[in-house]
């Protein structure tokens, strides 16, 4: 299993001088980054928003950054808002990205969970479906072919175009990112595209069923078992002991989740409901390295997914706890979730 990082590289929205805030955030990401690669991580994911507390609306700007200073960690969106995106700038933003980073270059594609790019770019709520569901479409094919035909109804067709840089690896990988609506889930697995799926509340197990509907439209799409990747998207936090982790993390994440739950019209949270959900069955990852790494290896047994991504730089966290928890991720709790794997994996004949 591989385990990353992602984040939405979170400021103070409220910062007199956002450009210094900025340049703040983006050079203490460039350094968690860095350690996560150092340390022995897989995956660095960056958001895509285009709000005022946070800091990255160009992803694959900032990942190229990262590029020249990792080895070998994979760099991501976590995600693309495709709907308003142009697929073509798209493609080439991260086969560009594939081209600096070696072949490490990734692009997690979603609908977003935020509408502020809507109007931005001049996308209609209306098409929400419609607009990813046909850029979509065409990023598929951009990756498959040098030079494209192509033709929907948001934008106008594409007649044998070459599109480029192509990039290092032979196909640029695509992940679809969903937040548990069956529709998605299904229509990822009948694509035969790697599927994030979000667990941001709630009880994990929940989620289960849709893992079991991904790999049956797969199946019933003739899609081969091979390509079938799944990851599951969590918030979370390691440090030494349990309740300095909770202790850390809970004032920065409530902030975060109760301005959001204002602007959405959810209740407040609390720190009894922040407690249950880093209990055993809750959806938050928060404690020592022991702690985290059986949750992390229990949850794996329950829905087989290849790729584990952890928020933990969600709101003002310090950054020196940051880096503190990246460096437990990496030389403490992947090791010991490998060994738990590996231990309950059947023995072949």
């Amino acid at each position: 299993m591989e385990f990353g990082l992602y984040t939405f590289a979170d400021v103070d929205p409220n910062a007199a001088d956002k450009g210094r805030e900025g340049e703040r955030r983006l050079k203490n990401l460039l350094e968690e980054i860095e350690l996560a690669d150092r340390v022995g991580l897989d995956v660095f994911g960056l958001g895509e928003h285009h709000r005022p507390d946070y800091a990255v609306s160009a992803p694959a700007v900032v990942l190229a950054a990262a590029a020249a200073r990792t080895a070998r960690i994979k760099l991501s969106s976590a995600v693309t808002v495709l709907s308003s995106e142009d697929p073509v700038r798209v493609f080439q933003q991260y086969a560009t990205l594939d081209l600096i980073s070696g072949g490490r270059a990734e692009v997690m594609a979603g609908r977003g969970s935020f509408i502020e790019s809507f109007p931005l770019f001049g996308q209609s709520l209306d098409d929400y479906g419609d607009l990813f569901s046909e850029k979509l479409d065409l990023l598929m094919a951009l990756r498959h072919q040098e030079k494209v035909t192509w033709s929907g109804t948001m934008r106008p067709p594409i007649q044998g175009r070459g599109v480029y840089p192509r990039p290092l690896q032979q196909e640029l990988p695509l992940w679809i990112a969903v937040g548990g609506t069956p529709q998605s889930v299904a229509r990822a697995g009948a694509l035969g595209l790697p599927m994030a799926l979000a667990i941001i509340g709630g009880e994990p197990r929940r989620f289960a069923p849709l893992f079991d509907l991904y790999r049956e439209a797969a199946r019933r799409a003739g899609q081969l078992a091979t390509r079938l990747k799944t990851s599951i998207n969590v918030h979370g936090f390691i440090d030494t002991t349990t309740e300095r982790a909770a202790d850390i993390f809970y004032g920065p994440q409530a902030e975060v989740m109760n301005r959001i739950g204002r602007e959405r019209g959810w209740g407040p949270t609390s720190r009894a409901h922040f407690d249950q959900a880093r209990g055993p069955d809750g959806n938050l990852f928060v404690g020592s390295p022991e702690l985290v790494a059986e949750k992390i290896a229990r949850h794996q047994k329950l829905f087989r997914n290849d790729r584990f991504l952890l928020q933990m730089a969600i709101g003002l966290m310090p950054h020196d706890a940051i880096l503190r928890g990246i460096e437990l991720y990496g030389t403490k709790v992947a090791p010991m979730v490998r060994e738990m794997l590996a231990a309950d994996a059947p023995v072949e004949a």
